[in-house]
């Protein structure tokens, strides 16, 4: 069984987590990718979520941890994600680039749509609620 190495930010702002739908996909995820070679977990998502936002988070962020579950867009595959929170102000505004085919923000106690990737729904998401409550 294949699995993924990927990195991933959950960028929040006044309550809410931003989403994003990759092209070809029904499922909304984390900005985020796979870690390229000689890349860390962090610099790969802070190069991903330039890349898919058009925002330099390098000098935010703290981790939040590493989950595994099933792949949202590769059938048979499992991801391994470590994934890092980001605040931002309004000075950063996330816009969809590269294969991004759409963004939304998710108020974090809202219900949660059926469309969120396995790993977003089933770990991020409820570890960043305790997080945040916490933090």
């Amino acid at each position: 069984m294949t699995t993924f190495v990927t990195a991933a930010y959950c960028l929040v702002r006044d309550g809410q987590v931003l989403t994003v739908r990759k092209a070809g996909s029904a499922r909304f995820m984390l900005p985020g990718g796979k870690i390229d070679p000689g890349e860390s977990a962090r610099q790969a998502a802070v190069r991903e979520v330039r890349e898919e936002v058009g925002v330099d988070v390098s000098a935010h962020g703290e981790p939040l941890g590493r989950f595994h579950d099933v792949a949202a867009n590769e059938p048979g595959a499992w991801v391994d994600a470590t994934v890092f929170v980001a605040h931002l102000d309004a000075g950063h505004t996330p816009s969809p680039l590269a294969e991004i085919a759409e963004q939304r923000w998710l108020g974090l106690h809202d219900d949660l749509p059926n469309a969120l990737a396995p790993l977003l729904r089933n770990h991020v998401l409820p570890a960043l609620r305790t997080h945040l409550a916490v933090s």
